[in-house]
């Protein structure tokens, strides 16, 4: 029997118990936004989710990294539903300022690539901010093979986001200001051939 192209030959983790199961609930203080999520809800959609968390309440937690460090919990994914609580005063009282939360622990890279598939299986991101994340992942020494595995992309894809992100590297902090018009050509009076071809235009 033939494999599905997601199917790959590594092992199956032994005892493995996925993340939803420890739903924690966190201070939203101590929730902090990545800098790299390439997705984006427009207004509407935001209102709605707000209406929704309202009427439903959290059936989905977030996914953080725990920095135990600083005991801060940085968004994998879930950025909107932690808007939604800390910019709505009723869900906020409401849920006494706790966000539900499962933990992942994985480093920088991984959590990128752990938010991109997020949002790509939602079918949502944005182009720019992906050719973004690729250039970086690029720069921190991540192979093709790595970005097209964990991030989900073709060959071609990854190829055209190195082309838009290195556009925008060839030509960041290049001057693109449109020259100022030359002075119009007025013809020397005392040349008879310029007077001649002065006198042609304005016939």
């Amino acid at each position: 029997m033939r494999k599905r192209k997601e199917e790959t030959d590594e092992p199956i983790p032994q005892n493995y118990k996925s993340p939803v199961y420890n739903v924690i609930a966190v201070p939203v203080e101590k929730v902090h936004a990545n800098d790299y999520n390439p997705n984006k809800v427009a207004p509407p959609e935001m209102k709605l989710l707000e209406l929704s968390i309202w009427e439903d309440g959290f059936t989905m937690p977030c996914v953080c990294y725990h920095d135990k460090e600083k005991d801060e919990y940085i968004i994998v994914d879930g950025f909107h539903r932690y808007t939604v609580l800390k910019k709505s005063k009723r869900i906020y009282e409401r849920e006494k300022g706790m966000l539900p939360v499962v933990v992942i622990d994985k480093d920088l890279s991984n959590r990128i690539g752990s938010t991109i598939r997020h949002n790509r299986a939602r079918g949502t991101h944005d182009v720019d901010l992906m050719s973004n994340i690729v250039s970086e992942l690029d720069k921190a020494g991540m192979s093709d093979q790595w970005i097209m595995k964990n991030i989900g992309m073709e060959r071609d894809e990854l190829l055209r986001l190195k082309q838009i992100s290195g556009l925008a590297e060839l030509f960041a902090n290049k001057d693109f200001t449109i020259p100022p018009p030359k002075p119009a050509y007025l013809p020397n009076p005392e040349n008879p051939e310029e007077s001649a071809v002065k006198t042609e235009v304005e016939k």
